[in-house]
């Protein structure tokens, strides 16, 4: 622990790092695209092994993972793979031999992969996308066929399942129609209790509330445990973090308290953008806009229809290649927007399509889609109904439909089949990110102690590096306690771990915040502390703290710190780790601090500036970088936030 020592056995010591959100070809997409991936294959790669990908190329992970959940969508799951067996039961109902016929018109992934050029592989890979069809092709699947499938997925998990040395949750995905109101299933339990249920879908409600009903009678009848993880608030339209039911009505205790119980963390950072913060939320925050997917409009007549449009947009991005494309640029960040500009409009957003009667600001929309928007408008929520419904820890993973679970920019194997590694990928889906993974501190490598840590939430996010995060909040640390080896010890003895509540006091908290490098990945540049507040006029607001940095910079007079140089090499896909450290720690209490205020902290760790995946493949490839594409990236981490509940 980079010079931190264990000294204190009574607490979680173990530092595991899993993938809770993995699709393989038994999801009707994955499979529809190309993917035929199984499970053993996608277990194999997780824990260290070589794989044959679907495209013909070996993948191997440098490190394993401690733990994995295979999350394949419960819509029509299995059923695929099921009718190009020639299963009669599914081929004679409806949609059965449709399915069949689309997915025999589809090329073979290796096809689109060793096309011979850019205009050949488009043309490849939008016949390719056209299998994603057949999903939803079959009508109705027979309750034994879903049974059957559902021991399947039970078994797998059981097969690789090793307390101790890996752990294979049992899990999968509900995928709520509309805007991006996903949710990963993940059970605490093994087979004798998760037999007891079948996975609740699309065609049982589109309302995720429904969702956590079913999930807390299994709870209620079998004595087990259940969590749901929202992920890609990104890309929900304002809905995620919504302040009404997905039907228009107001919160209630009731509610909050459901969803609180269920949904302790949210996913918020995975290939398909980074879900933290926006610039629109944090217009003073620098490093707000990263892998940054939704663009709010900028006119009235754009702002009525983005809603629905970006939602049908997020709902099949696999399957418009040229609109990729045409976005690559502008979704990289060839120019910088402007959020005061755009804040400064009185344009509101018609809600066409999404749950429930609302309109509401793009502020508001941006705060109900990002993570750090959530946090505060819960602050909000708790004033009024006495719990806070968004009291969420922070977690990050792939959403990988290859099944292969990498979140390395140079071991990327993209977001779905025919973004496995080409010459031709970069220049059509470059806006896919290679992010992100879960970190989980533990007693021990099973699923009890990893699900009680998701529980707790003594989880933290990071974009991909391994990154090593300590956080603690108290109120009796001292400047010793941050130079000490038993830095750990004195965490639990003095204060609380990150996912936590802070006892209200008179006193301004202090934070005991240590991390260290990935041992095998970049220097750090920064460390910052995010705080977020509600005021007596129950307005909140946010502010980012730079706590620990590497170098002999200084702060200026707005607090802000000036940038470490860059040592990428673009032209090579090199970068130098002259610049950084390899660790910071700090104790920083918060200078504005007033007791009666609730409030939340958290962490953000930066990386120095690497090689983005697409800069790398441009190497790899000998291919030209496309004007205007990122080439670096700056990878971070994001603790879970310890809770202040004010007077």
């Amino acid at each position: 622990m980079a010079g931190i020592a264990i000294a204190d056995s009574d607490h979680p010591t173990r530092l595991l790092w899993g993938d809770t959100h993995v699709h393989t070809y038994l999801s009707g997409d994955a499979y529809g695209m190309g993917n035929r991936s199984t499970p053993d294959d996608a277990y194999r790669f997780a824990r260290g092994e070589k794989v044959t990908a679907t495209g013909g190329a070996t993948g191997q992970l440098k490190r394993p993972l401690d733990f994995i959940v295979i999350t394949d969508h419960a819509e029509n799951l299995g059923v695929l793979p099921l009718v190009m067996s020639g299963d009669q039961r599914l081929l004679d109902g409806e949609g059965g031999k449709s399915a069949e016929a689309i997915l025999n018109n589809t090329p073979p992934l290796s096809k689109v992969l060793t096309a011979p050029d850019l205009k050949t592989f488009n043309e490849l890979m939008a016949a390719i996308m056209t299998g994603k069809a057949a999903w939803n092709s079959v009508q109705a699947v027979a309750p034994e066929i879903r049974k059957e499938v559902w021991e399947q997925v039970i078994a797998n998990a059981e097969r690789y399942n090793e307390p101790g040395q890996f752990t294979a949750f049992i899990g999968y995905e509900y995928s709520s129609s509309g805007p991006m109101l996903h949710r990963n299933v993940i059970f605490r339990d093994g087979p004798e209790l998760v037999s007891r249920t079948i996975p609740f879908r699309r065609q049982d409600s589109a309302d995720p509330e429904k969702l956590w009903q079913f999930l807390d009678e299994y709870r209620q009848r079998t004595g087990g445990d259940v969590i749901s993880i929202p992920h890609n608030s990104n890309l929900s339209a304002g809905n995620t973090f919504r302040t009404r039911t997905f039907n228009g009505a107001p919160l209630t205790p009731g509610y909050a308290r459901l969803r609180a119980v269920l949904e302790p963390i949210a996913e918020v950072t995975q290939i398909k953008g980074d879900s933290e913060t926006h610039p629109l939320i944090s217009p003073k925050d620098g490093f707000a806009d990263y892998e940054t997917w939704w663009q709010p409009p900028r006119t009235s007549t754009e702002a009525k229809n983005a809603p629905a449009a970006r939602a049908k947009s997020a709902e099949t991005e696999e399957s418009a290649p040229q609109q990729l494309k045409e976005q690559t640029v502008a979704a990289k960040g060839a120019s910088q927007k402007t959020p005061g500009n755009i804040m400064a409009s009185e344009t509101t957003v018609d809600h066409s399509g999404v749950a429930g009667p609302a309109n509401t600001s793009l502020e508001n929309l941006a705060l109900q889609s990002h993570v750090r928007g959530g946090l505060r408008l819960g602050l909000s929520l708790e004033r009024s109904l006495g719990i806070n419904p968004f009291q969420v820890g922070m977690i990050g993973s792939t959403d990988t439909h290859t099944g292969f679970a990498s979140a390395d920019d140079d071991n990327f194997w993209g977001k779905m089949a025919p973004q496995e590694p080409s010459p031709f990928r970069l220049m059509t889906l470059s806006n896919y990110d290679a992010s992100g993974y879960a970190a989980v501190w533990v007693e021990d490598n099973t699923r009890e102690a990893i699900f009680a840590a998701l529980r707790r939430r003594e989880v933290y996010a990071t974009t991909g590096p391994r990154i090593l995060l300590r956080f603690f909040g108290g109120y009796g640390f001292t400047k010793r306690d941050a130079r000490r080896g038993d830095l750990v010890a004195s965490g639990y003895r003095k204060g609380v771990p990150m996912g936590s509540d802070l006892a209200p006091s008179d006193q301004p908290p202090q934070f005991l915040i240590h991390a260290a490098r990935d041992p095998e990945g970049a220097k750090l540049d920064r460390v910052q502390l995010v705080k977020g507040w509600l005021d007596k006029q129950g307005v909140t607001h946010e502010k980012v703290y730079e706590v620990a940095w590497a170098g002999g910079r200084e702060l200026d007079d707005d607090g802000q710190l000036p940038a470490l140089r860059s040592t990428v090499d673009v032209k090579t896909g090199t970068y130098r780790n002259w610049v950084g450290a390899s660790a910071l720690t700090t104790l920083w209490q918060d200078p504005d601090f007033n007791p009666s205020q609730p409030a939340f902290y958290y962490v953000r760790v930066l990386q120095i500036a690497t090689l983005r995946w697409t800069a790398l493949d441009a190497v790899r490839y000998d291919v030209e970088l496309p004007a205007g594409m990122k080439a670096e990236t700056q990878e971070r981490a994001y603790s879970s936030p310890i809770w202040y509940p004010g007077f």
